[in-house]
C-alpha cells in the first residue's frame, strides 16, 4: 500500500472509532456565534484559498448570504482553485436554478445529495438527508456547525437572527474533516457520473502548529458510523459529573438517551436543557413538550428560548466536554441523516461554549417550572400526546429502523 492511501486510511478511520470519539491533539478550535461570526470567517477563508474548497450544507438559498458566499467561491475559482459544494436536494429543494447555474456559470463543481424528491413518497430513503454544514479550505481550515448559507433572519423578518454555532477547526484533525468532505463529494459524484471515486492530489501539508486542544471529528452516516454521535454523547453523559447543559433546536430523544440525562439528574448532576421556545414546525414542537413533564420529575431543568428561533445543536459536559455540529438530538439526525459534529475535551473552550449558553439562558431564555407545568390546560397536554403519536406514526410509516424502534415505542411520558 502506498503511503498516500496507508495516510487517508489512517485519517478515515479517525473519524469515528470503535470506542466513540478519538481524540487528536494539537489543535485550535475557536467558536462562533451566528451568521455575524460565521459568514465572514468562512467568506475569508475562501478569499484566502489556493489549492482547494470543499463546502457542504443542507440549505443553500437564493438571499443576501448565499450571493456573498456564491461570489466568494467564484472569485476562488478565477484565481485557479478547485471549489466543490455539495448542495442537500431537499433542503434547497426551493433553490433557484438560476443561482445553480450562477455556480456552475463560475466554474464552482456543484452536486445536488439525492435530488429526486417526490412528495408521494414515505420511504426511508426519502428521509435519508444530507443535513451537514462543513466548510474545508486547503487543509488549513475547516467550519463545522448547524449553520447553512442562508441568511440569519431568513422569513423572520425583524425577527433577531437565529441562534446557532460553528466552529473553526486549525491543526491536524482538518485532515480528518477533508477525508470526510472528499469521500462524500466521490460518493455523490460516482451516483452521477458512474465514474468512481475522484479524490485528486492533496494540497500541502498545514504548518499550522499553535494548537493545544484535544478534539474529534464525529460523523453520522447509513453505513458505518450509524450511532456514532449519539453514543459519544451517552458515554459522556454516563461519565458526567458536575454539569450538563445540553441546547437543541428539535429535541425528541429515544429512551436510551432519556434515561441517560434522568439518571445523570438522579445521581446529582445538574441537568439543564435550553429548548425551542417559539413554534417553528408544529408538530416537532408539542412532541418534544410530551416529554417535559419526566424531565421536570427528575429535577431536570428546562428553559425555553424565546428571543428568536433556536437552531443550536451544541452541548458541554463538566465544564471540558463540548460538541458543536449539524446533530439535533431526534429521530431524522440521529437514524436517518448525515450529520458531523465536533468534539472539543478542553477546559478553555468548553468554559466559552458554558458561559455563552448561560448567558442567553438568562437574558432570553423562560424556565419551564415543574409546578407550572402541571397546570397547564388540558388542551395542551393533548396538543403534546397527540403531536408524539402522529410523529412517531410518521416515523413509522417511513421506515423507521426496526432495532431502533424502542425509542419512540411508548406512550408518551409526563402526561
Amino acid at each position: 500500500m502506498s503511503h498516500g492511501k496507508r495516510h487517508r486510511r489512517n485519517l478515515y478511520k479517525a473519524i469515528l472509532p470503535a470506542n466513540v470519539s478519538r481524540f487528536i491533539p494539537g489543535n485550535q478550535v475557536t467558536l462562533l456565534q451566528n451568521g455575524e461570526a460565521y459568514f465572514p470567517a468562512i467568506e475569508a477563508a475562501f478569499d484566502r484559498a489556493k489549492q482547494e474548497i470543499y463546502l457542504e450544507t443542507y440549505i443553500y438559498e437564493k438571499d443576501a448570504t448565499g450571493q456573498r458566499i456564491t461570489d466568494a467561491l467564484t472569485r476562488a475559482v478565477r484565481r485557479g482553485v478547485k471549489v466543490h459544494v455539495l448542495i442537500d436536494g431537499y433542503g434547497s429543494k426551493d433553490l433557484p436554478r438560476s443561482m445553480l447555474d450562477c455556480l456552475l456559470a463560475g466554474g464552482v463543481k456543484t452536486l445536488i445529495y439525492r435530488a429526486k424528491i417526490s412528495p408521494w413518497t414515505f420511504r426511508r430513503k426519502r428521509l435519508r438527508r444530507m443535513h451537514r454544514k462543513i466548510a474545508v479550505i486547503d487543509r488549513e481550515i475547516a467550519f463545522v456547525g448547524g449553520i447553512n448559507i442562508i441568511d440569519d433572519r431568513g422569513t423572520t423578518g425583524s425577527m433577531p437572527p437565529r441562534h446557532d454555532y460553528a466552529v473553526a477547526v486549525q491543526g491536524p484533525l482538518v485532515d480528518v474533516i477533508r477525508l470526510s468532505a472528499q469521500r462524500l463529494w466521490s460518493l455523490v459524484a460516482w451516483s452521477y457520473f458512474r465514474k468512481g471515486t475522484i479524490l485528486e492530489s492533496a494540497p500541502p501539508v498545514s504548518t499550522f502548529t499553535g494548537g493545544h486542544m484535544s478534539a474529534a471529528f464525529l460523523v453520522r452516516d447509513n453505513i458505518r458510523h450509524r450511532r456514532d454521535i449519539e453514543a459519544a454523547y451517552l458515554q459522556a453523559i454516563d461519565r458526567a459529573q458536575s454539569e450538563i447543559i445540553l441546547a437543541n433546536a428539535y429535541f425528541l430523544p429515544g429512551l436510551n438517551f432519556r434515561h441517560a440525562l434522568i439518571n445523570a439528574a438522579r445521581r446529582g448532576v445538574r441537568v439543564v436543557l435550553l429548548l425551542q421556545g417559539r413554534v417553528e414546525y408544529l408538530l416537532q414542537h408539542y412532541a418534544s413538550r410530551a416529554l417535559y413533564g419526566t424531565f421536570l420529575d427528575a429535577g431536570i431543568e428546562i428553559y425555553e428560548y424565546q428571543k428568536s428561533f433556536l437552531h443550536a445543536k451544541v452541548a458541554v459536559i463538566d465544564g471540558h466536554w463540548a460538541t458543536v455540529g449539524s446533530s439535533n438530538i431526534d429521530p431524522f439526525s440521529l437514524l436517518l441523516s448525515r450529520e458531523a459534529n465536533v468534539v472539543v475535551d478542553n477546559e478553555e473552550f468548553g468554559a466559552t461554549l458554558t458561559q455563552s449558553l448561560k448567558r442567553t439562558m438568562t437574558t432570553d431564555g423562560l424556565r419551564i417550572l415543574r409546578d407550572k407545568w402541571k397546570q397547564q390546560p388540558a388542551g395542551l397536554r393533548f396538543m403534546s400526546w397527540f403531536s408524539y403519536g402522529l410523529l412517531r406514526l410518521m416515523t413509522g410509516i417511513s421506515g423507521y429502523p426496526r432495532e431502533n424502534s424502542r425509542a419512540m415505542n411508548e406512550r408518551p411520558p409526563g402526561l
